[in-house]
């Protein structure tokens, strides 16, 4: 068996297509049918934005019959066709990119020859038998880690809401590395999908323990309709707005721990927009704005922050301190950290809301 690399544009992999010199062989397809519409149109938004996406693989051999040399496409044909689809104009791009909303033949025609240009990295198999292909894949998934919780959430839903977290991750990854909140080996495993997905679930339900169980039944009820996709979005999206003007103090302080940020998102939300179940337990009513006595309001956050770095058990920041301790998914704990960072805000949480700490 011989693997050479080649590389390929779109218009040439098509052509092959169309001149059937390249061959969808079923047998080595993995899972069936085509994408759905989130997934398609992520892809071919990678694609305008000259993104790379994984090689594929091209097994060539001869056509006896004929005698032609020919190839199969064994691993990447849910992404030729994907493209096939989108050249013919069978959907549009999604979501809140700059194509949004646009067919093939909507795109100018400068950005038409770019995509049709654009280079695909393919590894050809040559002089291999069919059991060879498969051993080589076998052996290819044998030293891949393990998928995590929340990759497994992302390989098991290709719905609205797992392309929503997309979107909303993919426009604040450079916020979550600046700011110390998540290196870039977290960000390829998907921590930044599982706090955001755990953000939507406060939320709707406010301050609650999750668990994997949880996240898993949040996709679930979104995959195929996500009403409040917008609405989420935006409010996420204007607290770390807000982090990002009002407190870049805050970078790379304790206060940028994933689940402290995730209490803080949520304090920042209840702050502008009111969340009912954070009403219910807090009793904190919002403002109906972010703070402007920014100063102050740094102040008190950076607080908190090095109370918690310096593990202080006792003296003003005591609740919080114990709430960013170990269990920070539980509900006793993040009620601590948001009621005193909702306090830091400036809001008024009545002293026995801490009577329910545990």
């Amino acid at each position: 068996m011989h693997i050479a690399n080649s590389n390929y544009s779109i218009a040439e992999i098509v052509s092959m297509v169309e001149r059937r010199e390249l061959i969808i062989n079923t047998s080595y397809q993995r899972g069936s049918g085509i994408w759905p519409e989130g997934p398609s149109s992520y892809f071919i938004d990678t694609i305008l934005e000259g993104f790379p996406f994984p090689k594929i693989y091209l097994y060539e051999f001869m056509d006896r019959s004929i005698r032609t040399v020919k190839k199969e496409i064994v691993d990447g044909q849910q992404r030729i066709g994907t493209i096939r689809r989108f050249l013919k104009n069978e959907f549009a791009i999604r979501g809140d990119s700059r194509f949004g909303g646009k067919r093939f033949s909507d795109l100018d025609e400068e950005t038409q020859e770019a995509f049709l240009s654009y280079t695909i990295s393919a590894d050809v198999i040559r002089n291999a038998r069919p059991g060879e292909i498969l051993q080589m894949f076998r052996r290819m998934n044998a030293y891949t880690l393990p998928l995590n919780a929340s990759e497994k959430r992302h390989s098991s839903f290709q719905g609205v809401f797992k392309w929503t977290v997309n979107d909303v991750t993919d426009n604040l990854d450079e916020f979550f590395q600046e700011y110390g909140v998540f290196t870039a080996r977290q960000i390829v495993r998907m921590a930044d999908a599982e706090l955001i997905a755990d953000c939507i679930l406060a939320l709707e339900a406010g301050i609650i323990s999750t668990s994997d169980t949880d996240l898993f039944r949040l996709y679930e009820r979104y995959d195929e309709n996500f009403p409040h996709a917008d609405e989420y979005r935006q409010k996420i999206g204007s607290s770390i707005d807000y982090i990002i003007s009002s407190l870049s103090v805050l970078r790379g302080s304790y206060l940028m721990k994933p689940y402290a940020l995730h209490s803080l998102i949520v304090a920042l939300i209840h702050c502008r927009f009111g969340i009912e179940e954070v009403h219910r337990i807090t009793r904190a009513d919002p403002l109906g704005r972010f703070p402007d006595n920014i100063q102050e309001v740094a102040t008190n956050l950076l607080g908190l922050a090095h109370a918690h770095e310096a593990k202080e058990t006792t003296g003003p920041y005591a609740k919080y301190v114990w709430g960013a301790s170990a269990g920070t998914n539980r509900i006793g704990r993040r009620l601590a950290r948001v009621a005193a960072i909702l306090r830091a805000l400036g809001l008024q949480v009545p002293a026995e809301v801490d009577a329910n700490l545990s």
